[in-house]
């Protein structure tokens, strides 16, 4: 399975993921693709096995990508103060890929619905999502 992890700004939440993923599953291929350098760089410190910066970047590797993981601002264009441009959310969208979105409320995108549960129970609801389409395969 490939995954794709998605990520902006400084990539805490690309890196919380990443280092969790390959924790709990070490034989998933992980590509990091930041929309900077700086939160590329950090997934790839945290594990994973491939490592891309930008918009071209997000458009090839959502082609490839069995699940795509990130926070649900990478489907909103002009989310994430700018980094998420248009051209990316609509190669998320349209991905193939099965997608796994954290509901993260930032940057005047709020998430109704979805209590405030703070980031280690919104990864781990990640991570259990995850293991649910790797055991079905």
């Amino acid at each position: 399975m490939n995954v794709l992890v998605i990520d902006a700004q400084g990539g805490g939440v690309g890196k919380a993921l990443v280092a969790g993923i390959k924790k709990e599953f070490p034989s998933l291929d992980v590509t990091a693709v930041g929309t900077n350098s700086i939160a590329a760089a950090a997934m790839l410190k945290a594990g994973a096995d491939h490592a891309a910066t930008g918009e071209n970047a997000v458009i090839v590797c959502c082609r490839t990508a069995d699940l795509i993981v990130g926070p649900v601002g990478i489907i909103i264009a002009d989310a994430m103060y700018g980094e998420i441009t248009p051209a990316m959310a609509v190669a998320v969208g349209q991905a193939r890929a099965k997608r796994i979105l954290l509901p993260l409320s930032h940057c005047d995108n709020i998430v109704a619905g979805v209590p405030d549960t703070g980031m280690k129970s919104v990864l781990e609801s990640a991570l259990a999502e995850i293991e649910k389409l790797v055991q079905a395969g």
